[in-house]
């Protein structure tokens, strides 16, 4: 069988399960062992490959870094630090417009699938009174807590994507910020057009409200300004929490616990298990080998690989594990335009994505048409993804 058979095989067998909702980590695992199977691979390379995975030293990175996301987030939840942002920047902001974007994208700072719903109820609080539809609420809770996704760190798409292609994380946040801004900007454009005015606040801002912001500042700073790998930056900020709650030793064992899943574990096992494989099965090198032979443009392929999983999975780690490898392949050495492009056009999918879990609980929360949310979606979308062409065309 061709290579471009058998990987295409791996890639229709991974967008099936995926849509089925299996967990990525599990869905990888398997997809290894199609390559291996299908590729025919002897039991001293499938050895060496399983070794390769586990003492990798971005394996191991990995696993630290998601596993303090996860602690760092339940500490943040337990001690009502995101509530305490939110009552900050109503106060602070006051004008409406600011007020009801403020909510997805406070919510949105923190990695979690059920966020979508939890800044739902506010942002239909914020809007009462207003001559806003449905659909645009949908739009606006669901669009403005994406920005994030491009250039926080605490999200496991970019980690990942900088991770599995080798580029320094501080770059890729800098050449993904063009399209965070677009975001908002485009947010403005199709989602605030009947939200004017200001809120009446009974009482100002509170000291306690705006020390909330200082966790996620440290983690950023530390990562952006002071070129700090995300796991230390953020053990250094969890300890500090630890020390500042008094947290006592059950207690921080319970929140390391909870950061120490399994589905961490095998999220990032499964994803690093299938790069190596791709690369020790002779996959990448020979479907390389393949589309070069036969003269197929780079930038198509760059564009249509990640979008077309990104919008059937609806899933940024999913597109980023089961599509950067190969990018990696054929790009040699690739820029981080190449890469920043090919995180833009996946994400691009991603945004789109009928399946994607914060669209499909903002829809059900709102009980909007979904026709009428994608109206504000596509050209929104589009507008960032033309953002994105600009910028790969300039770095390239």
């Amino acid at each position: 069988m061709p290579d471009i058979l058998k990987i295409a095989a791996v890639f229709i067998f991974i967008l099936i399960l995926l849509r089925r909702k299996l967990n990525i980590g599990y869905v990888m695992l398997m997809a290894s062992g199609l390559l291996v199977f299908l590729y025919m691979m002897p039991p001293q390379a499938i050895f060496s490959t399983i070794k390769n995975t586990f003492i990798d030293k971005v394996t191991i990175k990995l696993a630290l870094a998601l596993t303090m996301i996860k602690s760092f987030e339940l500490i943040l939840r337990e001690k009502d630090v995101l509530s305490d942002m939110m009552k900050a920047s109503k106060a602070l902001l006051l004008k409406k417009k600011a007020v009801i974007v403020s909510m997805p994208v406070l919510i949105g700072l923190l990695p979690s699938i059920g966020g979508a719903y939890f800044s739902a109820p506010m942002v239909d609080e914020s809007t009462k009174g207003m001559k806003m539809s449905q659909e645009e609420k949908a739009f606006i809770n669901y669009w403005f807590r994406h920005p994030w996704e491009y250039i926080l760190p605490l999200y496991p798409g970019i980690l990942l994507a900088a991770a599995v292609s080798g580029m320094e994380l501080r770059n890729l946040i800098i050449a993904n910020t063009a399209y965070a801004f677009f975001i908002v900007i485009t947010g403005l454009i199709f989602g605030m057009r009947n939200a004017s005015g200001t809120f009446p606040v009974a009482e100002g801002v509170s000291k306690k409200g705006l020390l909330s912001f200082i966790p996620i500042a440290l983690v950023l700073l530390l990562v952006v300004i002071f070129h700090l790998e995300l796991h230390y930056a953020l053990l250094l900020v969890i300890i500090a929490l630890f020390i500042f709650y008094r947290f006592n030793a059950r207690g921080i064992i319970r929140v390391l616990k909870h950061g120490l899943s399994m589905d961490v574990l095998v999220l990032i096992i499964g994803i690093m298990l299938f790069k190596e494989t791709m690369e020790a099965s002779g996959a990448v090198k020979n479907l390389s080998g393949f589309l070069t032979s036969k003269g197929i443009p780079f930038t198509p392929i760059l564009f249509l690989l990640p979008f077309a999983t990104g919008l059937l999975t609806g899933i940024t780690v999913g597109f980023v594990g089961s599509t950067f490898p190969l990018i990696m392949s054929i790009a040699g050495e690739p820029s981080i335009g190449v890469i920043s492009f090919a995180f833009a056009s996946g994400f691009f999918g991603v945004l789109l994505s009928p399946v994607h879990i914060c669209l499909v609980l903002t829809r059900e929360y709102f009980k909007a048409d979904m026709w009428g949310v994608y109206k504000k979606i596509i050209p929104a979308g589009s507008i960032v993804f033309l953002v994105a062409v600009t910028e790969y065309l300039i770095l390239r």
